[in-house]
């Protein structure tokens, strides 16, 4: 692990897969953004980088934001824009979890790596790209695999958890660790020209399990770039 530095509830949007490929949405008041700690003060730094978005959700929303730990499992093609914006957004604290390694066939995707990278660790790779995104929050970066040995000090203190992970075995530790500790759990998968999307909240919702009970056999399959960012 590389560790470097530079209440109201909110609503979630719950996108729900359903036969047919449809989709369905609702809205939940969703668990607290961060800890019931006092929320930190916005510095005119953060006034004027995270305008436009305190303009949607006002100046409290933004302390939330800054006062909450989100870990994001996967540095790949889902990885890359789930952390990017969170970076972007003014997280507090962005924890990265990736054991692989940059190879060449990413780079249609994972924008956080470039060709410089290839053979290099990816969480090391994604700490350098988002740091130079937003160099005011903290990143934490884990270059080792998700197991239910090593997860419970990586959740440490967490508020959410983004599974942007390409194997359901390591998906199905993560939500087993989210369901015990009540920590909202926001899945995403992306196969071809297409993806899906849902927020799991502990108790309120279905787990992953529920909606995916068997794993799906592991295989290397198509993806258009494009698709893992939208």
């Amino acid at each position: 692990m590389v560790e470097r530095t530079q209440s109201k509830s909110l609503y979630v949007l719950h996108i729900h897969q359903c036969s047919g490929g449809k989709f369905l949405l609702s809205k939940h008041e969703s668990v607290k953004a961060a800890h019931s700690a006092e929320l930190p003060d916005l510095t005119d730094y953060d006034l004027i980088r995270y305008d436009r978005q305190i303009r949607i959700f006002g100046k409290e929303g933004q302390r939330k934001l800054k006062k909450a730990t989100v870990l994001v499992a996967g540095a790949g093609g889902l990885g890359f824009p789930a952390s990017a914006y969170l970076a972007a957004a003014g997280i507090g604290e962005l924890r990265i979890v990736d054991s692989d390694v940059v190879e060449l066939s990413n780079l249609n995707r994972q924008l956080l790596h470039w060709d410089k990278d290839i053979g290099r660790g990816k969480a090391e790779s994604a700490y350098e790209k988002l740091h130079q995104i937003n160099p005011s929050i903290k990143i934490r970066v884990y270059d080792e695999e998700i197991t239910e040995e090593s997860l419970p000090g990586m959740m440490e203190g967490i508020d959410a958890v983004v599974d942007a992970m390409d194997n359901f075995e390591t998906r199905y530790i993560l939500n087993r660790a989210c369901l015990k500790a009540g920590i909202p759990f926001f899945h995403g998968a992306v196969r071809g020209l297409s993806g899906q999307a849902t927020t799991i909240i502990p108790g309120r919702t279905a787990c992953l399990r529920c909606i995916f009970p068997t794993a799906p056999p592991r295989e290397v399959f198509p993806i258009l770039g494009a698709v893992a960012g939208t």
